[in-house]
């Protein structure tokens, strides 16, 4: 049995990867009568006097919604909300395997940014956090931006998850080559979603970053950017560098992909300086295959396949960065704290090697210390 007759036949088995559960039986009339009617009301009198009781007496407290549009999903492009459910059931999944929260997905019947803003305002009061996933950018940035006062915690994980983990992977990558991060410049292939967020996890961390998009690199010179490429012009590309990938790998020391399948080939990598770091994250094909990259001179190389060493998985970080906001029931999630979830990813793995910069999802004690550090955070 191949991979698509595994995956259909692993779906099919429950219809479906998550069901809900109740926590106390209700076997008799006085059980149920304080789970429903007439105890019930008792509690929801407390909570219309204190909302802020709705954390300890329902689900909200270790809820979260997994909100889509399916505009985005995987390497899959826009493929609609039915189509992405089974990603958001395995989302949900993932939550609660990781971290036990429990999450919900939720499947949106529109790509109109403000109607997703406004649904998500409408649903909130279940939730105590809401991850948003798969939307493509650049309205990925629009709606979560709009949903920063929302008092819980909003983040798109394509972006945030995405750049905690390749930053950690990079403060360990450095140290495997000798190389101090502060010192290095990084070209970043992709302007979307992962790749704004990445720029902006690394800004101000390295000596200069370098974005291209499907045109070329990102400079003050172009004319034909959107406002969140504008917004890359002031934190990137320090020398004015012109051109494409070619001109910008010039004595690069790090490439991160974030873009699409063979966009980076051998003679690419001989452009960057020695001992180059390579993540090529390209899913379900990377910029470069692994041992490509190696055969090149890449000293480290990861990607987001589960089937190389050094997989840049999102969900090392997602599951413990909402289960530290929603301890402390955070309002949102800052840069502090998702620096802070980096440096604690990094630290799991003190003795870093080419085949191990990271942890890997079953590792133990990721959540965790991922947790804890951004509680520390905040």
């Amino acid at each position: 049995m191949d991979l698509k007759e595994k995956a259909l036949d692993y779906h099919s088995k429950f219809k479906g990867k998550i069901a809900t559960h109740v926590y106390q039986p209700i076997t008799s009339r006085d059980e149920l009568s304080l789970a429903y009617t007439p105890g019930v009301a008792e509690v929801s009198r407390a909570i219309s006097q204190d909302k802020e009781k709705v954390y300890d007496y329902t689900i909200k407290s270790h809820t979260v919604g997994v909100i889509t549009d399916g505009s985005a999903v995987l390497g899959l492009g826009n493929i609609g909300p039915e189509a992405a459910l089974p990603v958001m059931e395995g989302k949900a999944a993932l939550f609660k395997t990781f971290a036990d929260i429990d999450a919900f997905p939720i499947c949106l019947g529109t790509q109109d940014s403000q109607e997703i803003i406004k649904a998500v305002r409408l649903l909130a009061p279940v939730f105590g956090g809401i991850n948003l996933e798969d939307i493509s950018a650049p309205r990925c940035f629009e709606i979560e931006d709009s949903l920063q006062d929302l008092g819980i915690p909003v983040m798109h994980d394509d972006q945030h998850g995405t750049a905690v983990v390749c930053l950690a992977g990079l403060i360990n990558a450095a140290k495997v080559v000798g190389k101090d991060l502060a010192s290095l410049k990084v070209v970043i292939s992709g302007a979307g979603a992962a790749g704004n967020a990445i720029t902006k996890i690394l800004t101000g961390k390295v000596a200069d970053i370098v974005v291209i998009d499907s045109k070329g690199v990102i400079n003050k010179s172009r004319t034909d950017l959107d406002p969140y490429k504008q917004r890359l012009v002031s934190s990137t590309n320090k020398y004015s560098i012109e051109g494409g990938l070619a001109e910008a790998l010039v004595k690069a020391d790090i490439f991160i992909g974030v873009s699409k399948a063979g966009l980076l080939t051998p003679e690419h990598i001989k452009l960057m300086n020695p001992d180059p770091i390579i993540f090529a994250m390209a899913n379900p094909v990377p910029e470069i295959m692994p041992e490509l990259a190696r055969e090149a001179g890449a000293k480290v190389v990861a990607s987001g396949r589960s089937d190389y060493p050094n997989q840049v998985n999102n969900s090392l970080a997602f599951p413990g960065i909402f289960k530290g906001a929603l301890s402390v029931r955070a309002a949102r999630i800052t840069e502090k704290m998702k620096y802070a979830a980096a440096l604690a990813l990094a630290g799991l793995v003190p003795d870093p090697t080419e085949d191990k910069i990271i942890p890997g999802p079953f590792d133990p004690g990721i959540v965790d210390a991922v947790s804890k550090a951004v509680v520390s955070a905040i």
